[in-house]
């Protein structure tokens, strides 16, 4: 979740015109969503690391931890699968790939780029054999119902940087809002791409019913496997 500036004097255990203060004078970062700011809890906990601030324990919790977790179909059919995405070089892909992105009205779709680029600029996403997995460093980004992954191919591959030097020609990108949902639904993702069916057909650019319809299966099959196991 996004935090408000009430949150994070709670959590900093501070007033919330010291949280302003820190933000000119300390570069606490903050985001303007909507004519307000919010803070992106994972930034926060880095910051009062770096700036020696104390903070409470809520700070590592999230509510949602024990809901259900997002499963690699609903996922995928919540974020879409889009086809002929232009874009010349990295960037420009990217900038066309968030256009796409099925975000909440009024969502900072800018804010979201630079934080997929800024990415980038660590280490390329790009997994080899023509795919790219683009995600910001921090995962929670929006206030969000669900999390998405959304596929977009693209009209031309695109070089990402690859190890295996291969241009990318798919993208899968996920936007979750939480970092529990987060990395389960990365790790889900890791492991259907290790799957010789699912992966020929994101090869073959298939149609979207095929590739949900894959989609689905991978997600009954996950039911008896473990976060471990699919990350092994």
């Amino acid at each position: 979740m996004q935090l408000t500036v009430k949150d994070v004097a709670r959590l900093l255990g501070t007033s919330e015109k010291s949280v302003y203060r820190w933000m000119r004078e300390r570069g606490l970062p903050a985001h303007r969503v909507g004519g307000q700011f919010r803070f992106n809890r994972a930034e926060l906990i880095e910051w009062a690391t770096a700036q020696k601030v104390n903070v409470s324990p809520q700070i590592f919790e999230e509510p949602e931890a024990a809901g259900p977790l997002p499963t690699l179909a609903d996922a995928l059919e919540t974020g879409g699968v889009f086809y002929r995405i232009t874009g010349a070089n990295k960037e420009a892909v990217l900038a066309s790939v968030v256009e796409y992105l099925r975000l909440p009205e009024g969502a900072d779709r800018r804010l979201l780029l630079q934080m997929l680029i800024a990415r980038e600029k660590l280490a390329s996403t790009a997994i080899g054999d023509g795919i790219a997995l683009p995600h910001p460093r921090h995962p929670i980004v929006f206030h969000m119902d669900r999390p998405l992954i959304t596929l977009c191919f693209l009209e031309r591959p695109v070089d990402f940087g690859a190890l295996d030097g291969k241009p990318v020609h798919a993208v899968f990108t996920l936007v979750s809002p939480t970092v529990r949902g987060h990395l389960h639904l990365l790790s889900r993702l890791a492991f259907a791409l290790k799957d010789e069916s699912f992966k020929q057909l994101i090869q073959e650019q298939a149609g979207r019913e095929q590739i949900l319809a894959a989609a689905r299966e991978l997600s009954r099959r996950f039911d008896g496997v473990s976060p471990n196991d699919a990350q092994s």
